[in-house]
């Protein structure tokens, strides 16, 4: 499976949500997130992501989700593996144990909707503020770039004024935490 996204950062997020309920999209209740983000040991921030599998380790609602991402043509456009794990701490000690360094904590605030196909996800990321992320997973050959370009053009319809960022929540948390 591919996930296909676009990512945008949010200056008011009651505009954001009366937009998405205009546009049709229901969107849940927010649910808190504990994200543990890790890198291959010889990987430092700078270095290019394409080609190299990172993963996640997410605690929601007492549920542990361990997830690799293998970004492709860019970051927004992944090769995505993902399974339900019993032991968050032994789950992070076999990831360390595979090479992997943590790198940075993601806590987030999310609301989850969908437009079609398009899973919309709004965050409230703490120490990097709002965004909407629009999400595409594909098992088949669709170009990515072409992908992301009609997300664009759907994010663009709501009529708000959004900054999209092709940066990924470990990078824009990580010069607050670091």
């Amino acid at each position: 499976m591919r996930e296909i996204e676009t990512k945008y950062r949010v200056a008011d997020l009651e505009e954001l949500l009366v937009a998405l309920k205009d546009a049709g999209v229901v969107m849940s209740d927010p649910v808190y997130q504990d994200d543990q983000a890790y890198a291959p040991a010889d990987w430092t921030p700078g270095m290019p992501k394409s080609g190299r599998t990172f993963a996640r380790l997410r605690t929601q609602d007492g549920m542990h989700v361990f997830t690799t991402k293998t970004p492709l043509a860019n970051t927004m456009e992944c090769a995505e593996h993902e399974t339900i794990v019993v032991d968050r701490d032994a789950m992070h000690g076999a990831v360390l144990a595979m090479g992997y360094a943590p790198t940075v904590r993601i806590v987030k605030h999310r609301r989850t909707g969908a437009a079609g196909e398009i899973s919309v996800c709004v965050d409230w990321v703490e120490d990097a503020g709002v965004f909407m992320e629009l999400e595409l997973v594909v098992d088949d050959d669709r170009d990515g770039l072409t992908v992301q370009a009609d997300l664009d053009t759907w994010a663009r319809s709501l009529g708000m004024d959004l900054e999209r960022t092709t940066d990924t929540y470990d990078t824009l948390v990580r010069p607050v935490s670091a």
